[in-house]
């Protein structure tokens, strides 16, 4: 199992929408508004690397209201 944080970007007030909307993405284990250079933080699984940069791509990015995304994949 493959484990990555995902940071996101949300147009101005959408964040607690939004983190909802990320929440029901299937592998999205944790995702919690938060203070700092991103709104979001996501936690997220999937078997192999490019599975979570596909649900990052086509389920995550889509959403409206999300703008800059940072996906950082655990080593350990």
């Amino acid at each position: 199992m493959t484990h990555a944080f995902v940071f996101v970007d949300c147009a101005a007030g959408t964040a607690r929408s939004l983190v909802d909307e990320i929440r029901a993405v299937d592998g999205v284990e944790q995702a919690h508004v938060v203070a700092g250079d991103f709104d979001v933080v996501v936690e997220l699984t999937a078997v192999e690397v490019r599975d979570l940069l596909g649900k990052v791509t086509r389920q995550i990015r889509s959403l409206d209201g999300v703008g800059t995304t940072r996906t950082y994949v655990a080593l350990e």
